[in-house]
């Protein structure tokens, strides 16, 4: 039987998103399953879910093998709140959905890469959902801020290790997809980082910096 690295994504997908931002995750988002569907062993063994949150939660697919993946174009609402805590909110429900179906039978550790422009407008909620995210037997759970009015304190509430993007162009965008894919292979290498944890991902390229 062969074991799954369950992968989730969760993009902020909110009004500052618009423009430049949110095609420039469009186009990482394909490049970086581009780069997943020739790699063979991530081909065969990784699963991957997007989510994103506004306003809304959208699930954008479930865990679903790279190979099957239909990737819908992020249409960002004109302006709204940021619900990042309704999206771990619901992250939580599907992790434990998919723990308890064949997702979780023998598999590796999954892994969780959470990216933001802001700061979480449901701040109550969040602050919950962050200390039950923790309690998660996440391989790694790493958060991407993306601009200046990002807030780090938020994403390291429950993510280790968060990085940055000064700029939210396309060349930084594509530097992190390509990061989030080469750290999915290496997940995918070394059993979901089960051992080493995020210590185990690949050194991030010079347009991301590690949040100290």
């Amino acid at each position: 039987m062969t074991r799954y690295l369950p992968v989730y994504l969760l993009i902020d997908s909110s009004g500052s998103m618009n423009g430049e931002p949110i095609h420039s995750v469009n186009e990482g988002l394909r490049m970086m399953i581009s780069a997943l569907r020739h790699d063979p062993y991530a081909l065969e063994t990784v699963k991957l879910s997007l989510i994103t949150f506004d306003r809304e939660v959208k699930e954008i697919f479930p865990l679903t093998p790279i190979e099957d993946i239909v990737l819908e174009e992020i249409v960002p609402p004109k302006s709204g709140p940021t619900h990042l805590g309704e999206a771990l909110e619901h992250l939580i429900t599907q992790y434990h959905n998919d723990m308890s179906q064949n997702e979780g039978k023998n598999n590796f550790s999954p892994m969780l890469f959470v990216m933001t422009d802001g700061k979480p407008s449901d701040l109550q909620l969040f602050r919950q959902m962050s200390e039950k995210i923790k309690r998660l037997k996440f391989g790694a759970i790493i958060g991407c801020i993306a601009g200046p009015k990002a807030k780090k304190e938020y994403m390291e509430m429950f993510a280790d290790p968060v990085v940055s993007l000064e700029i939210t162009d396309s060349s930084a965008f594509s530097a992190f997809f390509k990061w989030v894919s080469d750290s999915i292979s290496a997940g995918n290498q070394s059993s979901g980082l089960d051992a080493g944890g995020a210590n185990q991902l690949p050194p991030p390229p010079k347009e991301i910096n590690i949040v100290i």
